[in-house]
Parts: C-alpha cells; structure tokens; sequence
C-alpha cells in the first residue's frame, strides 16, 4: 500500500490546513484607520512693525498648487534703514476651505519645530526669535528685526520639522518649507 502522507496532494492540503488562520477574516476591531494627511503649508507671512511706529511691512510667499504646478508667488521685503522691528511669521494652509491656521499647530508643537532665519550678506539684517517652547528653545513664529544701513540682499527662511531631535539648530530634522525673500533696506 502506497504511503498518503507522502503524495504531493496530502502536502498540499496539510500546508493549505497550517496557512488558513493567516487567511482568516479580520473582525471589525482590527481594521486599521487610515494616517491623518499631513499637512501643506501653502502661504507663509512675515508681518514686521517698526518699534518707533509706523506702518506695518508684510512680506509673504504664496503656492497654493504646491511643488511642480504654478510657481509660487514670492513677495518683497522692503524695510527702513536701522530701524528696529517686531516680526509675526503666519503659517497658511489655503487648500482647505476656510484655510487652516498651520502657524497654531506649530505653536502647539513647539518642541518639534524651529523657524530658522538666513539674511545674506549675514549683515543685513539681525533676527532674534523671542519665543520659546516647553523647553525654552527658540521657536521664531516672533521675532525682533534690526536693519542696518541702505543695502539688499535676501532672507531665508525655514521651519524645520524636528520631532524628538529639537536642538536649537537647524540640523536635526527636516524642512516643512522654505523660501527666500529678496530684501531691500532704505
């Protein structure tokens, strides 16, 4: 008599046996829910007012179709020669209808951020971030802006994305967005 629990069929059917629990159907519980979009930052504005007084200047940088479609749409800084600002940064997302106020998710998770400012000449301009998080590491969503005398240059800047690795520099992490804005004093 032949032996069965050799022919190929028999294996067949005790693998078929020993994989079946990893084919069972999942019961409602263990469905997994879908990961929370993250979030497009489409409008950044930096709003600057003189200590002395004055107007207000507002520089601020647009792309509401994000990278590959439209350019984005990059405004100017003007400002007055040595001249002493306080600085706003606000963070849109406009694809959603109202926009959402991405500048309070990031005050929110302070710890996980930094808004890193780049003048270029490194004279143009002096930028002191003078809020902090939990920790006390700067974050930049407000500044103090000095200017110097007349001349033109740029200004970057970058919010860094930096959960778990915030430092106070820029290195750890990632950046959530960046631009440079061309930047004239006089």
């Amino acid at each position: 008599m032949k032996n069965l629990l050799h022919t190929p069929a028999r294996l067949l059917m005790l693998s078929m046996l020993a994989a079946a629990p990893l084919f069972s159907a999942c019961s409602d519980n263990d469905d997994p829910t879908p990961d929370e979009d993250n979030e497009q930052i489409t409008t950044i504005t930096y709003t600057l007012t003189p200590l002395s007084g004055g107007s207000p200047v507002t520089v601020s940088y647009r792309d509401l179709d994000g990278d590959g479609g439209s350019a984005p749409v990059i405004g100017s800084l003007n400002l007055a020669p040595n001249t002493t600002y306080t600085g706003v940064v606000t963070l849109l997302d406009e694809t959603k209808n109202p926009a959402t106020d991405i500048s309070a998710e990031v005050r929110a998770e302070a710890d996980e951020h930094l808004l890193v400012f780049e003048p270029a000449p490194a004279n143009l301009l002096t930028i002191t971030r003078t809020d902090r998080d939990q920790n006390n590491l700067e974050l930049g969503l407000q500044t103090r802006v000095v200017t110097t005398g007349t001349t033109t240059g740029t200004l970057k800047v970058t919010l860094r994305h930096q959960p778990g690795a915030k430092n106070g520099t820029f290195a750890p992490g990632s950046t959530d967005v960046e631009v440079v804005f061309p930047t004239t004093i006089r």
